[in-house]
């Protein structure tokens, strides 16, 4: 991974919010959140929690006994996470995943959505998990699967390659797409120390306004945005425009319906 993967400043968060929470987060949010939704109390900790889509939907499913604490790595992040998801039983914490500041098993659930593939070392943030939940207790996230599998991210991707072919920005295939095998996944779960541990690849369908706003949101509510400016800073509005149209061409330049897959993990301690 590039140091700039996992970073979200400057105008992004507010971008990744506007745009790319309903477009690819809203509805898995959901899904983790029902699965955590037998918790009657305890503490479930957070972490990646982005802008909050999670923390939203934890906060609608669970009772008001269970604590909810939302870590991220990227205080610009938690800013606006915290202005859509307050109230008496959660609290927001800048927190890395790998060296989370809480002590052996102190929580019941660990929950992380699309933030796994971030990790630099992905074995270090499951020990992590691990360490700080109970026996028993649950380390529950999901990763997308591959990146053929995510059409509209993978239709941006060669749309914004083409710009730059002899340096074509690769943050989609090596970050949010990085992680998806599932053998692997497995094996680095067991070698943290976790037990019982399920694999499901489930498929949701989100509804995209326009080709344009789809474009904006991945072009520059994501680190891609910092690879294209990297590249020329000029041209990140041709690469949104060329983005666009890519996605105009393969979906028109209405609402259309935006199919994507994800691997849920569910892991015990």
């Amino acid at each position: 991974m590039a140091a700039s993967d996992a970073l979200f400043s400057g105008s992004i968060p507010a971008l990744y919010e506007q745009y790319l929470v309903p477009l690819l987060f809203e509805r898995y949010a959901e899904d983790l959140a029902r699965r955590l939704a037998d918790l009657r109390a305890g503490v479930v900790l957070e972490v990646a929690a982005g802008t909050g889509v999670v923390t939203r939907a934890l906060l609608e499913a669970l009772p008001p006994a269970v604590q909810i604490i939302a870590t991220d790595l990227n205080e610009a992040m938690l800013r606006v996470g915290q202005t859509r998801a307050s109230g008496p039983t959660v609290s927001w914490r800048q927190a890395d995943a790998q060296q989370l500041p809480f002590d052996d098993a102190a929580v019941d659930a660990v929950l992380c959505q699309f933030g796994v593939m971030f990790f630099p070392d992905k074995r270090a943030g499951f020990r992590e998990a691990w360490r700080v939940l109970r026996p028993g207790g649950r380390y529950v996230f999901n990763v997308w699967d591959r990146l053929e599998q995510n059409e509209v991210s993978e239709i941006v991707t060669r749309a914004v390659a083409v710009l730059f072919p002899s340096d074509p920005p690769r943050f989609f295939e090596r970050a949010p797409f990085g992680y998806s095998e599932v053998a692997v996944i497995r094996q680095d779960l067991q070698s943290a120390g976790f037990s019982q541990i399920e694999i499901e690849t489930v498929e949701k369908v989100s509804r995209a306004p326009s080709a344009e706003q789809v474009a904006i949101g991945l072009c520059q509510g994501t680190p891609l945005r910092g690879e294209i400016e990297a590249r020329d800073a000029t041209r990140l509005g041709e690469a949104t425009a060329a983005a666009t149209a890519a996605l105009s061409a393969r979906f028109g330049n209405g609402p259309f319906d935006n199919q994507m897959h994800a691997h849920v993990v569910t892991a015990q301690r």
